[in-house]
């Protein structure tokens, strides 16, 4: 896991840290040159902080990883995933706002325990 609290997902964690994981993980499919990927690395920062108890927050670098993003389809960057315990994972595609990606998953359903 990294200080922003997500953890960076490749080909050898991705079954460790995704499939087996016990809580939703919450999967940002990005790339180092995407101006819009970068606008919405801080959103998922502050979710990852504000929902880490019951939420996982995690990104694959569709470059280095791209037989792991091309397993799941991604065709366009950014896309955000999540994968939920035995649900097949849903995901939306574009730089977009907190409120848009909170109600797209229905986020507020995950709080941070304390």
């Amino acid at each position: 896991m990294n200080n922003s609290g997500t953890v960076t997902l490749n080909e050898g964690n991705f079954d460790e840290e995704v499939t087996r994981s016990t809580k939703p993980v919450l999967v940002d499919f990005w790339a180092e040159w995407c101006g819009p990927c970068k606008l919405i690395a801080p959103l998922l920062d502050e979710i990852a902080k504000e929902k880490g108890d019951t939420l996982k927050v995690a990104k694959v670098d569709v470059d280095a990883e791209s037989a792991l993003a091309g397993h799941f389809g991604i065709s366009s960057i950014p896309t955000i995933a999540l994968f939920e315990p035995g649900e097949q994972p849903k995901a939306v595609m574009g730089a977009l706002p907190r409120e848009m990606i909170e109600s797209a998953f229905e986020l507020d359903r995950f709080r941070k325990a304390g």
